[in-house]
C-alpha cells in the first residue's frame, strides 16, 4: 500500500488501540489485539518499549497476520526499522526517537505520526513531515509519563484548528469522560487500558466505539 492509501484508510477509522501486553491483565496481547479486532476497531498500535529487536520483530509480525486479516492499520511504536521489517503500516515517533525526516527518507511509505504535547511541537511535527500528530496526556495516565505532565481535554481544542492533518489524542482517556474529547473534535481517541485491561475487551471496544457514534 501507498503512504495515501493508508492514510485514506487511517481517516476511516475511529477509536485508536494501543496494545502493551503489561497492560493486558495478565492475558497475552495477541489475544488482546483479537478481541479489539473483532468490535470492529481498525486502527492499533503496539508499544514495548521493553523488548528486544527480535522478540519485538516476532511481535509485530504476529500482529500484521491478525490485523491484514480484519483489514486494520497496524502502528509500531518507536521503531521504523521494526514497521518495515514486519510489513506494518506505520510507526508513531516520540520527541526523543528518529527524526521525522530521517524516518521518512528510510520509510516514505508508512504512516508516521509524532508524539506532542503543545501547539508549537505540534506545529513543528506537521511542518517535519508527521502524518497525524498525537495530543496528550489529556487527562491522568499510569501507562506513560511525560515531562509536561496532564495537558487537558482543553489543549485538544487548542491545537486542532491550527493543524492541516489529522490528530489523535491520549492519555486517561475512559468510557466516562471520552464525552469530553469527541466534544473538542476529536475522531480519533487512542485509548490503552480503557480496552486492553476491560474484564471484556471486545464489549469495552464496541462500547467506546459505540460512545463515538452517539456523539
Amino acid at each position: 500500500m501507498t503512504r495515501a492509501e493508508r492514510m485514506a484508510r487511517f481517516q476511516e477509522t475511529d477509536l485508536y488501540v494501543v496494545i502493551t501486553e503489561s497492560f493486558c491483565a495478565g492475558r497475552n496481547a495477541d489475544c488482546v489485539l483479537e478481541a479489539t479486532l473483532r468490535a470492529g476497531v481498525r486502527l492499533v498500535q503496539l508499544r514495548e518499549k521493553d523488548c528486544g529487536a527480535r522478540e519485538l520483530l516476532a511481535r509485530v509480525k504476529r500482529f500484521r497476520e491478525l490485523t491484514a486479516r480484519y483489514g486494520a492499520l497496524l502502528i509500531v511504536d518507536d521503531r521504523v526499522d521494526i514497521a518495515l521489517a514486519a510489513g506494518a503500516d506505520g510507526a508513531h515517533l516520540g520527541l526523543d526517537d528518529l527524526p521525522l525526516a530521517a524516518a521518512r527518507a528510510i520509510a516514505p511509505d508508512l504512516i508516521l505520526g509524532a508524539s506532542s504535547h503543545n501547539l508549537e511541537e505540534a506545529l513543528a511535527a506537521e511542518s517535519a513531515g508527521a502524518d497525524y500528530v498525537n495530543i496528550g496526556p489529556v487527562f491522568a495516565t499510569q501507562t506513560k509519563s511525560v515531562p509536561t505532565g496532564v495537558v487537558g481535554p482543553e489543549m485538544i481544542a487548542a491545537i486542532a484548528p491550527h493543524l492541516s492533518i489529522p490528530f489523535t489524542c491520549m492519555g486517561g482517556i475512559k468510557l466516562h469522560n471520552i464525552h469530553e474529547v469527541l466534544a473538542r473534535g476529536a475522531r480519533h481517541p487512542a485509548v490503552v487500558t480503557a480496552v486492553t485491561a476491560a474484564d471484556d475487551v471486545e464489549t469495552a471496544a464496541r462500547a467506546l466505539r459505540e460512545a463515538m457514534v452517539n456523539a
